[in-house]
């Protein structure tokens, strides 16, 4: 039985090491943003936001989306808000999303959309004027911007 002891030692690091990674922190991430649409039959949006992280993670972002279906209208968000399903790292967030949506809207309006990529999800909704009527279906794009380099004097 003297053989058995590192055995069961270095058991119970590998046990300690997947139960440390199966605990690994989750970040809780949330996106201000603005946006700005217009669709006839193509949808077309950009914009920017600032995400930012429980975890102390954050970046500054350009959102821009594109679609189609049976849609017209223009339309801007000023005050967006944005929630993401817990990550372990703020890079997880950045790529492109599915989304559909229906709407319809005169003057001001509010509005929200549920966007995935694979097993992140993201809770869009603003309130914005303008106006919209349609049903689409498109690519919601997420992208870090780069920190602007400092000028040289």
């Amino acid at each position: 039985m003297k053989g058995w002891g590192k055995w069961i030692w270095l058991a119970g690091l590998i046990l300690l090491g997947l139960t440390h990674r199966a605990e690994a922190a989750t970040a809780t991430c949330r996106m201000s943003f603005s946006l700005e649409e217009w669709s006839v039959f193509y949808e077309s949006a950009t914009g920017q936001g600032e995400i930012r992280c429980s975890n102390g993670q954050s970046a500054t972002v350009s959102i821009r989306a594109k679609g189609g279906g049976l849609t017209v209208g223009k339309s801007r968000i000023a005050n967006g808000e944005g929630r993401f399903s817990p990550v372990e790292d703020i890079s997880e967030l950045f790529g492109s999303y599915g989304s559909a949506s229906a709407n319809a809207g005169i003057g001001p309006s509010s509005a929200a959309r549920v966007v995935t990529k694979g097993t992140v999800s993201l809770a869009l909704s603003g309130t914005g004027q303008g106006v919209d009527l349609g049903i689409d279906f498109g690519n919601f794009v997420i992208e870090k911007v780069a920190p602007k380099a400092p000028k040289k004097k």
